[in-house]
């Protein structure tokens, strides 16, 4: 009876008689019978199965298989989560998905990789931006949550980390704004990933970007340019940063005063790191890298309030917006006009021709929010003002502006004689 041979001992008996080694020899190399190596190098010259060979329970779904894994094209990596899935909605497959990771692996060559270009972006050009998150840390008797934002320049590699306790649009929108002042300038892009304060829906080139960011974009004037998903290395740059700052961050060696401390340490940290690191770009430090660049980067402009939700609200006859179930009054030489309104922290902002034209308080109790001085002012070739308090009108600001102990007994008495 011939010699039962382990998966490995059979490939050896195949390899050394290739190689022209004597049956004998085989044996006595295996410890086994010289017949046991007959009976399997024929067997093997037969094409005949092991009758201990697992049969793949996926093998008579070959052909859907086959076609699925056709579907992807070259280079790229085929999803067997999502082949088991179709093959379980579409052929009433019933095996597990490891069934169909051992019969891919075991019936299907590897694709061929997909070599990447590697490009060096142009001075200028793009930025890089995304958040780390660290957990407890010590500020001022408090263990709190921090988010750093970190945006680093592509070219130069020097960037800059700002620290937040939220992150939220208004966070996001802040901390934009403090990366960019301490990089003196604005890339012609900034790559982000697909946080939901960036982007509204979907992801990379197919997805919708926030409205609030896009506006917040358009002012400061770059082109938002998303990731696509699960692709880390699309911006490997920020990545590694975030890893080296995660590595050498003394955040957790001491407690904090404050934010505002541990922002300028870290701003610290940040310029003589700039000044050792070296830009593969240049061969220079990251820091003379940055003064090369500075050139390439649009001037900063004056950098909006952060808000953290905008829309387009047309001006209406009585010289109001409508936002957020409140009315605000707006400057009427802008009425009919479409203006721009943004929810700030704390105020609302309402914009035209590129600045701020009105500002009023945010989240109020009242319903209407009236500003006295939008309704003055010269006529324009376009609209009259609106028409001037009368008498009563005026009678009916001086008596509210007193305090009540001051106000007329008789309200209607002074009120009348007003309105003769």
């Amino acid at each position: 009876m011939a010699c039962k041979l382990n998966l490995e001992a059979r490939m050896t008996v195949k390899e050394l008689d290739r190689r022209g080694v004597s049956r004998s020899a085989i044996a006595r190399t295996l410890q086994v019978t010289e017949g046991a190596v007959r009976y399997h190098l024929r067997r093997q010259a037969q094409g005949a199965v092991d009758g201990r060979a697992k049969v793949h329970r996926a093998r008579p779904w070959h052909e859907a298989i086959a076609t699925w894994i056709a579907g992807p094209g070259e280079g790229r990596a085929v999803n067997l989560a999502a082949l088991h899935e179709w093959l379980r909605a579409e052929h009433d497959y019933v095996g597990s998905l490891r069934s169909i990771e051992r019969y891919v692996r075991a019936t299907f060559p590897k694709p061929r990789l997909r070599a990447r270009r590697r490009v060096e972006t142009p001075p200028g050009a793009q930025g890089q931006v995304d958040w780390a998150h660290f957990p407890a840390v010590r500020i001022y008797g408090e263990s709190i949550d921090l988010y750093a934002l970190h945006l680093q320049l592509s070219f130069s590699r020097f960037g800059a980390v700002i620290w937040s306790e939220k992150k939220d649009q208004i966070a996001w929108h802040h901390t934009h704004n403090e990366a960019l002042r301490r990089i003196e300038g604005v890339p012609a892009t900034i790559r982000i990933d697909n946080e939901k304060t960036a982007m509204s829906h979907g992801a990379g080139a197919w997805g919708e970007v926030n409205p609030a960011y896009e506006r917040y974009a358009h002012a400061v004037r770059f082109h938002v340019d998303p990731c696509p998903p699960r692709a880390p290395q699309y911006k490997g740059k920020i990545e590694r940063r975030i890893r080296d700052h995660r590595f050498r961050a003394a955040i957790y060696a001491r407690e904090w005063e404050s934010v505002a401390e541990l922002q300028a340490k870290t701003d610290e940290g940040e310029l003589a790191a700039a000044q050792r690191r070296l830009c593969p770009a240049t061969g220079t430090s990251a820091y003379e890298a940055w003064l090369e660049e500075k050139p390439a980067l649009t001037p900063l402009p004056l950098l909006p309030e952060p808000f953290d939700l905008v829309s387009r609200r047309g001006v209406a006859l009585d010289c109001t917006v409508h936002f957020e179930g409140r009315t605000y009054s707006v400057p009427f030489a802008h009425v009919g006009r479409m203006v721009e309104v943004r929810g700030c922290s704390g105020k609302v902002q309402i914009l035209a021709d590129g600045g701020v034209i009105a500002e009023h308080r945010r989240g109020t109790s009242q319903r209407v929010v009236l500003d006295p001085r939008h309704f003055e002012g010269d006529a324009t070739d376009r609209v009259l003002p609106p028409a001037p308090l009368g008498r009563l009108g005026r009678r009916f600001e001086e008596i509210a502006a007193l305090l009540p102990e001051q106000r007329p007994l008789d309200l209607y008495v002074a009120l009348a004689e007003a309105a003769r």
